[in-house]
C-alpha cells in the first residue's frame, strides 16, 4: 500500500496548529492579568499597561480567528486536492491563449500567478481589517486607503517583475542538477540570499519608504562618534518616514564590508526622550555588529536548513542563539557607557509601541528574536547590582 503522503501533510499541518494555539492560548492568559509583572511596576505607567494590555488582547482575539480560517483552508485545499485541479487549469488556460502548457516553466509561473491572486483575495480581509480597525483602534495606522492598495499593488508587481526569473532558475536547476541537485539548490538559495539582502534595501525599500539623510546636529554628530569609536565603517544615515503608515518604531543597519548605512524610523526619533536614548538603541545594533552576531546568525541558519537536522534541534538551537545575541548586545552598549539611556530607551519603545507587558516564557522563546522587556531590564541592571 502507498504511504498517505496527503494524509501525512495535512496532519503535521494540524499538529503545528494545535501546538502553536497551545502556546498562544498560554500568551492569551498572560495578556489577561490585570497588573504588570513586578519588576515593571513603577517603571511603566498604569495608562500604558491598560492601553498595551487592550491592544495586545486586540491582536491575540484576531490571531485566533485568522489562524483557525487559515488551517482550516489549507488542510481542504490539500485534502481535496485543489492544487493538482488547479494546475490542470492553469494548464488549459496557457493553450487556451495560445502557450505551450508542456513547458514546465511557463505552465509553473501560471499555476503560481493564480496561487497569488488567491492568497490576495482570501487574505486582503484580514489585512484590512488589522490595519483599519486593530491598528486604528489603538493610534497606530496613519495609512490611508490609497497608501494601503498602492502598497499591495507596488509588491504584486514586484512580485511579477522578480518572480520569474526566481522560479525559471530553480526548474532549470530541477531539472538539470542530476545527483548533485540538493547542492545546486543550497548555492543558488545562498547566493540568491546575498543578492537580495543587498538590493532590497538599495532598491525595493524605497519605493514603500523615503529614506533621507539624518540633518545635521547633535544626534547626527553623537552617532557618527560612535560608529567611528567603534571602526564601524558607516557611509549613510539615513531616516525613515516610517509615520506615513504607523506609529511603531524601529531601527537597522544593512550593507556588507565597507558599505554600512543605519536606518532610523522617524517614530524612533520622536518617541525616546532625548538623543542619548536613541544612540543607546544603535549601540545595541552596533553590538550584533561588533560580535559578528549577523554573520553567525545567517551561517547557522545555513547550516541548520540544509544539514537535514532534526527540525526541533534547529528551532531549538536558534531559539537560544538569539536569545543570548540579544543579551550580549544590551551588554555591550551597557560597556560603552549607554546602560542607563539604553534602559530608559528600551521601556520607551515598550510604552509607545503598546509591547505585551506580560509574556509567557514558552510563548515567547518560540516567537521572540529578543527576551521580553523584564529580562532585558534584568540583565542591564544585574552588573550593577554585583557591584553594590
Amino acid at each position: 500500500m502507498a504511504f498517505p503522503y496527503m494524509e501525512a501533510v495535512v496532519g503535521f499541518m494540524i499538529i503545528v496548529y494545535v501546538f502553536e494555539t497551545y502556546l498562544d492560548l498560554r500568551q492569551h492568559a498572560a495578556l489577561k492579568l490585570p497588573t504588570l509583572p513586578k519588576p515593571l511596576m513603577g517603571v511603566i505607567s498604569q495608562e500604558k499597561f491598560k492601553k498595551s494590555r487592550a491592544y495586545s488582547l486586540d491582536k491575540s482575539h484576531f490571531h485566533f480567528v485568522h489562524e483557525f480560517v487559515t488551517i482550516l483552508m489549507d488542510s481542504a485545499i490539500l485534502y481535496f486536492g485543489i492544487l493538482p485541479w488547479f494546475w490542470k487549469r492553469s494548464g488549459d488556460l496557457l493553450v487556451h491563449v495560445g502557450l505551450n502548457a508542456e513547458n514546465e516553466i511557463l505552465h509553473t509561473l501560471a499555476f503560481l500567478a493564480g496561487v497569488m491572486f488567491w492568497s490576495q483575495v482570501t487574505d486582503l480581509p484580514f489585512s484590512l481589517y488589522s490595519t483599519f480597525v486593530i491598528e486604528s483602534r489603538h493610534g497606530f495606522n496613519k495609512q490611508t486607503i490609497w497608501l494601503f492598495f498602492r502598497d499591495m499593488i507596488k509588491g504584486i508587481v514586484l512580485a511579477i517583475v522578480i518572480g520569474p526569473p526566481i522560479v525559471a532558475a530553480i526548474i532549470v536547476i530541477v531539472q538539470k542538477g542530476g545527483p548533485y541537485l540538493a547542492i545546486y539548490l543550497w548555492a543558488f538559495m545562498l547566493v540568491l540570499s546575498l543578492v537580495m539582502m543587498t538590493l532590497y534595501p538599495i532598491l525595493i525599500a524605497p519605493l514603500f519608504n523615503k529614506f533621507t539623510p539624518l540633518p545635521d546636529g547633535e544626534l547626527r554628530v553623537k552617532i557618527e562618534n560612535l560608529a567611528s569609536s567603534l571602526k564601524f565603517p558607516l557611509k549613510k544615515l539615513f531616516v525613515i518616514d516610517g509615520s506615513t503608515r504607523s506609529n511603531h518604531s524601529n531601527a537597522y543597519m544593512y550593507g556588507f564590508f565597507n558599505n554600512k548605512r543605519i536606518v532610523l524610523y522617524d517614530t524612533l526619533i520622536q518617541q525616546c526622550k532625548n538623543d542619548k536614548e536613541v544612540v543607546a538603541v544603535i549601540a545595541h545594533e552596533l553590538g550584533h555588529w561588533k560580535l559578528n552576531h549577523t554573520m553567525y546568525s545567517f551561517i547557522a541558519v545555513q547550516v541548520c536548513e540544509n544539514t537535514h537536522g532534526v527540525l526541533w534541534v534547529y528551532m531549538y538551537f536558534l531559539w537560544v542563539y538569539m536569545y543570548s545575541i540579544a543579551v550580549k548586545a544590551d551588554a555591550f552598549a551597557k560597556k560603552l557607557g549607554y546602560g542607563s539611556a539604553l534602559r530608559a530607551g528600551l521601556v520607551k519603545l515598550q510604552e509607545e509601541n503598546l509591547s505585551a507587558m506580560n509574556t509567557d516564557p514558552w510563548y515567547s522563546a518560540y516567537h521572540y528574536s529578543h527576551p521580553p522587556l523584564v529580562e532585558r531590564l534584568a540583565a542591564i541592571d544585574e552588573p550593577d547590582k554585583k557591584a553594590d
